[in-house]
């Protein structure tokens, strides 16, 4: 076993206009309201600091241990904590989005990553659907639609299901639509770019939109709808399946019903249970549970019966 210990981490819970109950009622996590619409599960971020929940860190903000102790992280080169994971209750439609690359946002947000950022479906209604993509065919034809509000005409929806994967790179507009609920591991970042808000009031007012930094960035034409989303429903049990691999980070899903030993050669490796319960190394765990597994752990194993999300970096070196 690993001299290293697991980090296990408590979430941080943020309210939003579209949001509803279920990290609550279906999760467990103990947070009021019935507008909780994202469960920051494993989080550096300066808006939401994780805390490490137990064992010899305990207490200690997530950002603290990645400053504190790079060797828990295989000595990234990395300026902050690279990635984040969420848990996403969509009671309502999210407002239409994009991000930029991290170039674009190095320029225009003060030092910022970008972001890119997938979604796996934990669950949604028949006949759902995502926004990913749009109708434009070109940048003229994007700035012409964007500009006279031919929001009908712009937004491209398609379908998904249970166990959909998507991946949404930076310049790609895209919005979860209320009744989903979303798993997402994306870069460390919250610089969204908001393109229409279907008219909406917050506090009497609508949410501040950006345009002209959305045209900037929106990629025209965007990738085949057919390109945009795989079936990750069904994969084989007790072996790690890979769901996508790029720059910003790696993506794995587990069907767990009997025993899995593995050995964890990344510089670090996330895990969220989002189904089931079992044990990791001999520790309870239980759906809703979100840890982290330090570079150098080693000999790893999971018994139970459990559906597991893991994530990794990519090639995330930069020199911020």
């Amino acid at each position: 076993m690993s001299s290293r210990e697991i980090l296990f981490l408590d979430p941080v819970f943020t309210h939003n206009i579209w949001g509803g109950t279920r990290l609550r009622t279906e999760f467990g996590y103990e947070v009021t309201g019935s507008d909780i619409g994202e469960c920051w599960g494993i989080s550096a971020h300066e808006k939401g600091d994780c805390e490490i929940a137990g064992g010899s860190y305990a207490g200690k903000r997530l950002s603290e241990l990645w400053k504190e102790h790079p060797e828990l992280f295989g000595f990234l080169n990395c300026s902050r904590f690279p990635l984040m994971v969420k848990i996403i209750d969509a009671r309502e439609d999210l407002s239409v989005q994009v991000h930029p690359d991290n170039a674009y946002a190095k320029k225009h947000e003060n030092g910022s990553f970008g972001k890119t950022e997938c979604w796996y479906v934990l669950d949604c209604e028949k006949d759902a659907a995502l926004v990913v993509g749009h109708n434009a065919s070109s940048k003229e034809e994007l700035e012409r639609m964007v500009g006279n509000g031919l929001w009908e005409e712009f937004i491209r929806e398609i379908p998904v299901k249970k166990g959909s994967f998507v991946q949404i790179d930076p310049g790609c507009v895209h919005a979860i639509k209320g009744g989903l609920l979303v798993y997402e591991v994306e870069q460390n970042s919250d610089i969204t770019y908001r393109v229409y808000d279907y008219d909406r009031l917050s506090g009497g007012k609508p949410r501040e939109l950006h345009i002209q930094k959305s045209i900037d960035v929106i990629r025209a034409p965007a990738r085949p709808m057919e390109k945009c989303v795989t079936d990750a429903s069904s994969v084989p049990k007790n072996q790690w399946c890979a769901l996508v691999a790029c720059d910003s980070y790696r993506v794995w899903k587990l069907a767990l019903d009997e025993r899995l030993v593995f050995e964890q050669p990344y510089p670090f490796l996330q895990l969220s249970v989002l189904e089931g319960e079992g044990t990791i190394n001999g520790v309870f765990i239980k759906k809703g549970m979100h840890m982290i597994l330090p570079s150098g752990f080693g000999r790893t194993e999971l018994a139970g019966k459990m559906e597991v999300m893991a994530s990794s970096v990519g090639n995330c070196q930069d020199t911020q």
